[in-house]
């Protein structure tokens, strides 16, 4: 799913023990993370794109903290493309009793969702998050409403998105994969709450059975769909932010976006004592074992834990874990993990009427 709008999931109200569990015996979670991320190469030639840092932290990891912090008991990960990568980040960071399922072939959303079925044969609530984006929204208070709910946002082509028509009582009537002329401009933007997620896996077989699919590939709104004509009331809530991680320009977005979001959690005054001989511009995100030396750092600037930089001038970029960025003026710039990224000082002294070109 593309995006024009801007990706952290931010949760509002105060948080104790397992406080959106109150009412459910479980609380579980579904985050297809098999995609490839053609649109991220190169960046994806080595590593999935829910790896990929934004804001200080691999995008997935924006998901799973608010997600542990609110209490969740479970989550079944739908991995396909460099899984085990997925499976050990998880593993090493995470405490949550994560489940893994591959996808072994891309056959849509609604596919790779009917695999978690073994892991949701309670009737057990369920979140469905898209591991690639990352929302602004406030689930807290959807979840306690124990009503199945779509999240959407408003957007300006709905010709571009999966769009929702509403009944006049705000509950969801119809809902459209990338329509011709869309009623409406309430897009999905990949965050769903089923309450009885058993309900959906039979749609979900049921198509997969019929080889029912559009532009080929099995569809979690045509699923939806099917429930919404069987009886099944849904609502929806609005989603604030959205920020797309799907392209490098939106990454890029994203990153700007987060990091204004964290601007007044960030030591500016901090960060400047470890790195002495740099000038750092807020808002910017340091990890940990960076070396930085005679540098111009930021603003909208992530850096992740162990790289090098020197001599260099770097603004509104991504650069990762332990790479190097030295002698050279970087903007709008993704650099990866353990690449090396060199340029050349010059010092000039040039006169009137001179034409120099340095190639």
């Amino acid at each position: 799913m593309d995006s024009e709008k801007l990706p952290i999931l931010v949760f509002r109200g105060s948080i104790g023990k397992h406080p959106i569990t109150k009412g459910y015996a479980r609380m579980k979670a579904i985050i297809p993370v098999a995609g490839i991320g053609t649109r991220l190469r190169p960046h994806t030639y080595t590593a999935p794109k829910v790896l990929l840092p934004v804001a200080g932290k691999p995008i997935l990891a924006h998901i799973l903290d608010e997600l542990t912090a609110l209490g969740l008991d479970e989550v079944t990960f739908i991995i396909g493309y460099k899984g085990e990568m997925i499976r050990d980040f998880v593993n090493q960071n995470y405490k949550v009793k994560a489940n893994f399922v591959e996808q072994p072939e891309m056959l849509g959303l609604g596919h790779a969702i009917s695999l978690a079925k073994p892991f949701h044969n309670s009737d057990e609530p369920v979140l469905i998050i898209l591991g690639d984006t990352i929302f602004s929204t406030d689930l807290k208070s959807v979840i306690e409403a124990g009503e199945s709910a779509i999240g959407v946002h408003e957007v300006e082509d709905g010709r571009r998105f999966g769009i929702v028509e509403l009944n006049d009582d705000g509950s969801v009537k119809k809902l459209i994969e990338k329509p011709e002329n869309p009623p409406t401009n309430l897009a999905l933007v990949g965050i769903y709450f089923m309450k009885h997620p058993t309900r959906l896996f039979d749609a979900l077989d049921a198509m997969i059975e019929k080889g029912t699919t559009t532009k080929g590939e099995f569809q979690l709104t045509d699923a939806l769909q099917s429930m919404l004509s069987a009886g099944e009331t849904m609502k929806v809530f609005n989603v604030e932010g959205w920020f797309d991680c799907g392209k490098a320009e939106t990454i890029l977005a994203t990153n700007k976006a987060l990091l204004d979001n964290l601007n007044g959690h960030g030591n500016e005054t901090e960060l400047q004592a470890r790195f002495p001989g740099s000038v750092i511009r807020m808002p910017a995100a340091i990890g940990e074992d960076v070396v930085m030396e005679h540098c111009i750092i930021g603003p909208y600037v992530s850096v992740s834990a162990g790289t090098t930089l020197r001599n260099c001038i770097v603004s509104n970029s991504i650069v990762g874990c332990d790479s190097m960025v030295c002698n050279i003026v970087l903007q709008d710039s993704i650099v990866s993990d353990n690449a090396k990224v060199t340029g050349n000082h010059y010092r000039l002294n040039v006169g009137d009427s001179s034409e120099i070109s340095l190639d």
